[in-house]
């Protein structure tokens, strides 16, 4: 589940699932969020221009484990995810995502924008959920050579000022690496 205001998020998304998809047993569901706005009357239209389709309480259901993504703004996640999250209260009295493990990943326009501060705020509300956090060890080589991002919390990615730098082969590796992390343990404490 993602926000992606230009596109990087989603792109590390969708090679999280690729590792995801990879994992024997494990199908990733790729699900994103409206955007919020300041105007009270303004909606989103039911359906996605483009990109995975909106979330839903079942997906918080069904799922056996969370991958959960967001651009950084001032080392913290975008308003529309954190809005998503807010709305989960439902889910929380249910213990609906308790136990289940659960990683994060981000993108951010600097090198140095805030993106172990996002990563770590989007943790928290998982860990209220009763989440089990999964993170990058660093026996994931490319998460010590990467020059570019790449976190022990979760994937990340440099976009650039101008939104315009695609993602990093070290940067498709650790998101990769991590998707099939968070379905082999999902799978193993699904079993359990």
């Amino acid at each position: 589940m993602y926000y992606s205001q230009h596109g990087a998020t989603r792109a590390l998304a969708q090679q999280i699932a690729r590792g995801v998809d990879s994992v024997e047993g494990c199908r990733a569901r790729l699900r994103t969020v409206p955007k919020v706005s300041t105007v009270c009357e303004a909606t989103e239209s039911d359906v996605p221009d483009q990109g995975a389709p909106y979330v839903v309480r079942t997906d918080l259901e069904e799922c056996i484990g969370l991958a959960l993504g967001s651009p950084t703004r001032f080392g913290n996640m975008a308003a529309p995810l954190k809005y998503f999250l807010d709305g989960t209260g439902g889910e929380w009295m249910r213990g609906t995502l308790a136990g289940k493990p659960a990683s994060v990943f981000t993108s951010s326009a600097s090198l140095h924008g805030g993106q172990e501060s996002t990563l770590l705020s989007m943790v928290l509300p998982l860990i209220h959920h009763g989440m089990l956090w999964v993170g990058i060890p660093y026996t994931e080589t490319a998460l010590v050579q990467t020059a570019s991002g790449g976190t022990p919390y979760g994937a990340s990615h440099v976009s650039g000022i101008e939104n315009d730098r695609a993602l990093t082969d070290a940067e498709k590796n650790l998101a990769l690496a991590q998707g099939k992390r968070l379905a082999g343990i999902a799978l193993k404490l699904a079993a359990g």
